[in-house]
């Protein structure tokens, strides 16, 4: 399954982003998914399956306990393979930035006037 098909569906991005921070286990990852999505509990196994056979995430088996964790090369692939289009929005970052910076210049430039 290509990359952009494993990250297509919103459960299994979902499931990406409660995993940045620490690895967790199926039951909590179980948990959280069925609260938010009111996806059964195979369901949820499917998810991680898919996950787990594309790469994105590897599992260690702590006795009857799964826990779950990112794995970062398939990201790191998905993440080169956006660098080409990365100047379509850097450019009008970059111009946003300036004209917030623009803002607070002439909002102390005005609130400057208004004391005198």
């Amino acid at each position: 399954m290509h990359a952009f098909d494993v990250l297509g569906d919103p459960v299994r991005r979902r499931i990406l982003e409660l995993l940045v921070d620490q690895e967790q286990s199926s039951g909590d990852l179980f948990t959280a998914i069925r609260d938010e999505f009111g996806i059964s509990q195979p369901g949820v196994s499917q998810h991680l399956r898919v996950l787990r056979e594309s790469g994105f995430v590897r599992v260690t088996a702590i006795g009857t306990r799964r826990l779950y964790a990112v794995e970062a090369a398939p990201l790191q692939d998905i993440d080169q393979w956006l660098q080409p289009f990365r100047d379509f929005w850097t450019q009008r970052l970059d111009a946003l930035g300036t004209e917030l910076a623009r803002g607070r210049r002439d909002r102390r430039a005005k609130d400057s006037t208004d004391e005198e």
